[in-house]
C-alpha cells in the first residue's frame, strides 16, 4: 500500500510538472518603434502622406477620405531662411511657417486661399487644419518606413514617407 501510495504521488508530481512545463509562455523578441528626433530636416526629408486619422473615440475622420486619389499631404520645405509647410490636395491652398522648439513642431498661423469650396472639399479643409495642430512624432514602421504621427485632445493621424 505504502508503495501505492508513493506511485500516485509521484505520477501526480510529474503530471503536475509536465502541465506546468506546457502552460509556460515565452514572450516573443518584439521590437521597439525606432524614434526619430522632430527636427526640420527629418521632416523635409519626406512628403508625408495621411494613411489614417482616428478621432480620441476610435472613429475615422471621414473627412480626411472622401478622394482616397488625393489624399492629405504635408510638404516641409526651406523657403529662403524660413521652414514652411503646405498642405496639399485641399480646396483651398493652405500652408504655413513652422519652427521646431524642444522637438515640437510649432505652426505659424496657417495662410489659405478663401474661394468658397463645396463640400465635401470644404469640410476637408476643415478637417486638414484640425489635424496638423498637435504633438508631432516619427517612428520607423516594420517595414523600417518612417511615420509621422500628429496627436492632439480630439485625435490621432499617421502619415507615411514618400519620395518628394
Amino acid at each position: 500500500m505504502k508503495n501505492m501510495t508513493k506511485m500516485m504521488m509521484a505520477a501526480t508530481l510529474a503530471a503536475g510538472t509536465l502541465a506546468a512545463a506546457g502552460c509556460q509562455t515565452t514572450t516573443p523578441s518584439v521590437t521597439a518603434p525606432v524614434t526619430q528626433p522632430i527636427t526640420a530636416d527629418a521632416l523635409q526629408a519626406h512628403n508625408w502622406q495621411l494613411v489614417d486619422a482616428k478621432r480620441t473615440n476610435g472613429e475615422k475622420v471621414s473627412q480626411l477620405f472622401f478622394d482616397p486619389a488625393k489624399p492629405l499631404t504635408l510638404k516641409f520645405f526651406k523657403d529662403g531662411t524660413t521652414n514652411r509647410v503646405t498642405f496639399t490636395n485641399t480646396c483651398n491652398n493652405m500652408g504655413a511657417s513652422y519652427s521646431v522648439v524642444n522637438g515640437n513642431v510649432v505652426l505659424g498661423n496657417v495662410m489659405s486661399t478663401m474661394m468658397a469650396c463645396p463640400e465635401p472639399q470644404a469640410s476637408f479643409d476643415t478637417a486638414t487644419l484640425a489635424t496638423v495642430q498637435g504633438k508631432y512624432s516619427i517612428n520607423n514602421n516594420a517595414n523600417n518606413v518612417p511615420v509621422l504621427t500628429i496627436k492632439n485632445d480630439n485625435q490621432v493621424a499617421y502619415f507615411k514617407a514618400v519620395a518628394k
